[in-house]
């Protein structure tokens, strides 16, 4: 595969973006890229809306009396949560790098996999814009031939991919509750699913790369000696109990970064953006850094295994909460951070060795994914992948 260009998003304004990815959708798109991701707000106008979405999900986090006290916690919320955004330059990035990231996956796309050309992707938030629901209907109105539901996490958990899987089968179920769907369907758009992939050795490489490019900015004397804390987005410990394999996979993901970087550094895994006051996996990315420097480790540097593009939680939460003012509050000689994989070429060549790969084999859907976790009791998740097993022509789920 050739060498990717690498579009600078700080010369790149988010209309230039739009009007550059549909000037290259003119063409009728054959396959339809759905790129499910959590979103974020694209400004202070946006962010109240997006904690309300959050916090009615009880798929991420169960509240009692969720419809009235959820809106309550948003409202509380909304403020400060602005006044962070402000801090990064007003609103999430998150969805410029999710368009810019698909533009240049389906333009590679169109060059090696022609079959199934032409290649179009379609940003879908849980809980901002552009929703999940409005990719949807873009889908509908495109005349799109066969849609992946392509997960941007890497590692799954019923609380990320799965709330997102569950959303896409509510919007059939709510607006063509007499369809069946896929193969058995009669409007001839078939379906196949891409929901984790924590190993894929491009995605290894990208944070491995990443990683040694941040060790450059440490003294030579301590470099081998810094800390590497994998910090990926915490969920409650009642989602682990159910059998989420979320934190396996990220455990995954860390171990081959490793054995890439030679096992050159210590290292731990982290769990940082608890909400409320339920247990969440522990142990927490900011108790371990107070931690760790008080025992005279000093140099560190925060690695967002799970996240692959800039947003709120490695803008403000990494770089300015921890790394900044925590650092200088406990006495951290450095902490650095290591970039998000955003753009880089490496990570672009990931995401469409994954969907070529995908494509070319005809596979559907992994067993994996159509499996209830061992003590899930929720039906919603049952249902979702029972639509999920049919829409794919599939065996029916575990």
């Amino acid at each position: 595969m050739k060498p990717l260009t690498t579009l600078s998003l700080k010369t790149l304004s988010s209309d230039v973006i739009r009007q550059q990815f549909r000037m290259a959708s003119t063409s009728k798109a054959k396959t339809g890229i759905l790129m499910l991701n959590m979103g974020g707000p694209r400004n202070s106008g946006e962010v109240n809306q997006f904690l309300n979405n959050l916090f009615a999900d009880r798929d991420i986090i169960k509240l009692p009396f969720q419809s009235k006290l959820g809106p309550f916690i948003a409202k509380r919320r909304t403020p400060s949560i602005i006044e962070k955004y402000n801090e990064i330059g007003g609103g999430s990035p998150i969805a410029k790098w999710t368009e810019l990231q698909g533009k240049l996956m389906c333009q590679e796309l169109d060059k090696v996999c022609p079959e199934t050309a032409p290649h179009k992707s379609y940003v879908a938030f849980r809980y901002a814009n552009p929703s999940t629901e409005s990719a949807l209907q873009a889908i509908e109105e495109d005349g799109v031939s066969h849609v992946v539901a392509f997960s941007q996490y890497p590692q799954y958990s019923c609380t990320t991919t799965g709330s997102s899987m569950n959303a896409i089968y509510r919007y059939y179920q709510q607006n063509y509750p007499l369809k069946p769907p896929g193969p058995r369907g009669t409007d001839g758009v078939t379906w196949s699913v891409i929901d984790r992939w924590p190993t894929h050795p491009l995605l290894v490489k990208t944070f491995a790369d990443n990683i040694r490019k941040e060790l450059l900015n440490f003294p030579e004397n301590v470099r081998n000696k810094v800390v590497l804390l994998f910090s990926a987005h915490s969920v409650p410990q009642y989602v682990m109990n159910r059998g989420d394999p979320y934190p396996a996979e990220v455990g995954a993901t860390v171990q081959l970064v490793m054995q890439e970087l030679g096992w050159s550094n210590p290292y731990r895994v982290t769990w940082q953006s608890k909400v409320g006051p339920l247990p969440w996996l522990e142990p927490g990315t900011e108790q371990t850094i107070k931690v760790l420097v008080k025992r005279g480790q000093k140099n560190l540097m925060l690695v967002p295994i799970a996240f692959v593009n800039d947003h709120i939680e490695t803008l403000h939460e990494l770089d300015i909460e921890y790394a900044d003012e925590l650092g200088k509050e406990v006495g951290a000689e450095r902490i650095g951070r290591c970039a998000a994989p955003n753009d880089d070429p490496t990570f672009i060549a990931c995401i469409t060795d994954i969907v070529a790969n995908h494509l070319k084999t005809g596979e559907k859907v992994k067993p994996q994914m159509l499996m209830t976790c061992p003590m899930c009791t929720e039906q919603t998740c049952k249902h979702a992948k029972m639509w999920f097993a049919k829409a794919t022509g599939s065996l029916n789920p575990v």
